[in-house]
């Protein structure tokens, strides 16, 4: 019944699509125009031909730095042989498909010349410069799934963290706004501790707002955690179940006190510990340690010791368990890019892969080398040709 119920919803959500994207000075494009419907979008060419750029500039239509996480001087094109930000301008726009009508989407860099640069992106919704780049989320949610994130069960704590903070983030942008707020804090009391100054009162006023932020970041981890698992938890054809445990001291703790003896605990925790943070720098523990253990539920095994297409399998199950689970919260499907969609992924989970993606009805970005690979895509998605700076439209 919560399946049915679940499936319902989802078909009901609208569908977020990019009709018309423009590309100016913007990475390995002098300008760039693609025209194209609501249907899935299929990048394809040789490796190094650009397509990949195109799916980023896609993801910064969304808050945040985009899917590379690039510095906003590292976005415009550069001249052979150019290594450093020139401090020119580029733009990204594209008129946007939304619930509520079509919306004219801009964002970019200024001219600023080598002095002076600034990393803030200009971002314009009609035409109208917008305050900052929370009002985008407003309007578009962006999901991906990259190659080097096939490494994400191998890899250390930080890019499982990251990884985790940038699904909370997409349920609730502020989250960037308390981790940020988190990690000031955090860089300023080892800084005091770093000049042998004990100064208390300073010192327990940074601790109270790492106590505060602390919680409230685990707080959201743990949340977008159970509610990710009632999706992922029975899997996708063959995408296998996953199951998502944030874990860490705040997060421990959480499943046994509340909020507020939380926030206590951490404190002291801090205090007690300032001696030992003043010689090593930062601070012992904290939400800055955490880390995302994932479990393959059909085998009741850790993710890391699954092999490489059962960890492919198992990350793309969850990509479409946060796919689905963002169109039941905002009542609209996310943009969703797939870089290299079938790298370690066999015929049979390709093609369910795709299936999966009409059903939902979402727009996908997806890119390879071959166009043969996308056959059972056919007629149902938008084709395009992609060389060295230039994008050919096939169907």
């Amino acid at each position: 019944m919560r399946e049915a119920n679940e499936t319902s919803a989802v078909s009901q959500a609208s569908t977020i699509a990019v009709t018309r994207l423009t590309l100016s000075n913007f990475r390995c494009y002098d300008f760039q125009r693609l025209d194209l419907d609501s249907r899935p979008v299929v990048l394809f060419g040789k490796n190094g031909a650009g397509k990949t750029n195109i799916l980023e500039a896609v993801s910064l239509l969304g808050p945040g730095r985009g899917m590379r996480r690039a510095k906003a001087g590292d976005l415009a094109r550069r001249d052979a042989g150019c290594e450093e930000d020139s401090g020119r301008a580029w733009g990204v726009a594209a008129t946007v498909e939304t619930n509520a009508g079509p919306v004219d989407i801009g964002t970019g860099r200024e001219e600023t010349g080598r002095t002076g640069t600034r990393e803030r992106r200009v971002v314009r919704i009609e035409g109208e410069t917008a305050r900052g780049q929370s009002v985008l989320a407003d309007y578009v949610d962006v999901v991906w799934l990259l190659p080097q994130m096939d490494r994400l069960f191998l890899d250390g704590a930080i890019a499982r963290r990251r990884f985790l903070d940038r699904l909370v983030f997409g349920f609730d942008p502020s989250h960037a706004t308390r981790m940020n707020a988190y990690e000031h804090s955090l860089r300023e009391r080892a800084k005091l501790l770093k000049t042998g100054r004990n100064d208390d009162r300073w010192l327990s006023g940074l601790e109270e707002q790492m106590a505060t932020k602390a919680v409230a970041v685990a707080a959201a981890r743990k949340d977008i955690g159970a509610r990710l698992n009632i999706l992922a938890v029975d899997g996708w054809g063959p995408f296998p179940g996953a199951q998502l445990t944030p874990t860490g001291l705040i997060e421990g703790w959480l499943d046994e006190f509340s909020a507020l003896e939380v926030e206590d605990k951490f404190r002291a925790f801090l205090a007690e510990h300032r001696m030992v943070d003043a010689k090593v720098g930062g601070a012992k523990d904290g939400v800055h340690k955490s880390d995302l253990l994932v479990r393959h539920v059909p085998k009741d095994q850790p993710a890391e010791v699954c092999s490489t297409g059962e960890q492919k399998a198992l990350l793309t199950g969850m990509v479409l368990a946060n796919t689905k689970a963002l169109a039941l919260d905002r009542g609209r499907l996310p943009l969703l890019l797939l870089d290299e969609v079938g790298a370690h992924l066999d015929e049979d989970r390709r093609k369910a892969l795709f299936e999966a993606i009409c059903d939902l009805g979402a727009q996908a970005w997806m890119t390879g080398t071959d166009a043969a690979s996308f056959d059972a895509l056919k007629s149902q998605a938008n084709f395009f040709n992609v060389e060295t700076g230039s994008v050919t439209r096939v169907s």
